[in-house]
């Protein structure tokens, strides 16, 4: 770890918050799913939310294995996040909002392909550089 107090605060910080998130996502988590039994109904929307549970509980996991969050990660939780509001809200919506809800699905696929793409640039180039050295 850095001497620098400051980065060490900031470190030791981001830590603590990652902690805090996983905890209450946890935590969201068993009220959700106490809620599904209460009522004995499992939906579509809730299986979504359910997913973008594991998905920020894998992306804080992914933080405390490799110090760093993909940015692919919380892009796929915002395309999950959205295709869930379609299904929740589709019955009252006019069909232009859904278009435009989907286009943002759409966009952010082609974010997270072109992200994905250079974080496997940045490791082949890295890979190559340890060969050389």
């Amino acid at each position: 770890m850095n001497k620098n107090p400051i980065q060490s605060s900031i470190w030791m910080a981001e830590r603590a918050i990652l902690l805090i998130i996983a905890v209450a996502t946890i935590g969201a988590t068993i009220i959700e799913l106490i809620r599904i039994i209460d009522v004995m109904t499992v939906n579509l929307s809730d299986l979504f939310l359910l997913f973008i549970y594991a998905e920020v509980l894998g992306m804080v996991g992914v933080f405390y294995k490799d110090n760093r969050i993909p940015v692919t990660l919380p892009i796929i939780i915002a395309i999950t996040a959205l295709t869930r509001m379609i299904i929740l809200q589709s019955k009252g919506l006019d069909a232009i909002n859904i278009i435009f809800e989907a286009s943002g699905i759409l966009l952010l696929s082609v974010a997270a392909y072109i992200m994905s793409l250079k974080e496997k640039m940045s490791l082949t180039k890295l890979k190559i550089r340890k060969e050389s050295e």
